[in-house]
């Protein structure tokens, strides 16, 4: 990667997480909450029958609500799961949250082993974290590019999800980032 894109990406990510420190955490929570009543308002997730959920990290949206919904609602249900082998993640199906989940590589919430995985095509939405995001579909990611590698194959809507304070002007991209079909924010569904 190009020193100055380097460089510009991990400047960002220092603004971003500074200013996500300063938010409150019950602010965090109502937040979420509305982009869960955003996104229920949206064609695409109620026509959507396979979606790619994340298990949120503290700074991020918490959309478990919604994936407990989908559940419910007979959607399939999927979460990255990390392939040590591929070094990276696949979509893998979860139908029961209790039973098909696990503290992964980074500790985060993913599948168990024994959940299938979903070809990254059967997808009709991927709802997609990361640190900051545009207005034109880009997205900083935490550095590794394990999601621009998992997005690369994804056929249906990607969709950024994310705190107010997470929008910028301009997030620097290049060549190997995947650009985001819709950023979905407290108070907006941005469609790129």
């Amino acid at each position: 990667m190009d020193s100055e894109l380097l460089k510009a990406k991990n400047t960002l990510r220092e603004v971003v997480r500074t200013h996500m420190k300063a938010s409150a955490q019950h602010a965090l929570l109502s937040a979420s909450q509305r982009l869960c009543d955003l996104l229920r308002q949206q064609l695409i997730w109620t026509e959507a029958q396979s979606v790619l959920f994340f298990a949120p990290l503290a700074s991020e949206p918490n959309l478990w609500p919604l994936l407990i919904e989908a559940l419910a609602e007979d959607k399939t249900v999927c979460l990255p799961r990390y392939i040590s082998a591929g070094e990276g993640y696949a979509a893998c199906q979860v139908c029961d949250i209790h039973r098909d989940l696990v503290c992964g590589k980074f500790r985060i919430r993913e599948p168990a082993p024994d959940c299938p995985v979903v070809p990254l095509n059967r997808l009709d939405l991927a709802l997609v974290p990361g640190i900051a995001f545009d207005a034109r579909g880009g997205r900083l990611g935490r550095g590794k590019g394990f999601y621009d590698r998992l997005l690369v194959n994804v056929r249906g809507l990607k969709c950024g999800v994310a705190f107010e304070e997470q929008m910028v002007d301009t997030v620097p991209t290049g060549p190997l980032d995947i650009r985001l079909n819709c950023i979905l924010t407290p108070t907006r569904w941005i469609e790129t």
